[in-house]
């Protein structure tokens, strides 16, 4: 389960984002639609494709993966972090294993 969220915020655009860190247990049990309610188009796609081949076993993968993508996802899209659960910053980076940009 997501241990924690944090908010991330476009700069340019000054949209903001939450995020969550951890395994997902809404893509276990509901597969592509987390994704596509996130607005992460392209890995709900992705993950549809994977669930259709493999009769939704993959989901079993992508529940342990997909917060870390959505989060590489958002910082490829010029998102930075804005707020995180004081304490936490230790526990995000060694789950995540990168360094957020502030």
């Amino acid at each position: 389960m997501a241990f924690t969220q944090l908010l991330m915020e476009n700069p340019h655009t000054g949209a903001r984002k939450s995020a969550p860190v951890g395994l997902s247990w809404t893509v276990l049990i509901f597969g592509f639609l987390p994704p596509l309610f996130r607005g992460d188009i392209k890995w709900g796609v992705i993950i549809l494709l994977f669930w259709l081949f493999s009769a939704g076993l993959t989901n079993i993968v992508f529940m342990f993966i997909y917060n870390k993508l959505y989060i590489k996802e958002l910082m490829l899209e010029g998102y930075k972090l804005r707020e995180m659960p004081e304490g936490m910053e230790a526990r995000v980076r060694d789950t995540l294993n990168m360094t957020l940009p502030h």
